[in-house]
């Protein structure tokens, strides 16, 4: 009988507009690239789907404008 497969689960990334000053720390220190930033500097989270939930974005945040929810790493 094969072992069913884990499903992935996707976090969920909030960030704060109004809180953060697109310093860029969040966007530097993403150890899977997982944060572009935005047209105003501010982080965006393109590709979720490589977010390994370790939340050293929001860790190293000076504003706390970022928030990881869910995942497997929680």
């Amino acid at each position: 009988m094969a072992m069913p497969r884990k499903v992935k689960k996707i976090p969920k990334i909030s960030v704060n507009r109004a809180w953060c000053k697109a310093c860029g720390i969040c966007i530097a220190f993403c150890p899977k690239k997982v944060l572009d930033p935005d047209d105003e500097h501010r982080p965006l989270p393109a590709r979720p789907e490589d977010c390994s939930a370790c939340r050293l974005c929001e860790f190293m945040c000076p504003d706390f404008a970022i928030e990881v929810d869910g995942g497997d790493g929680e």
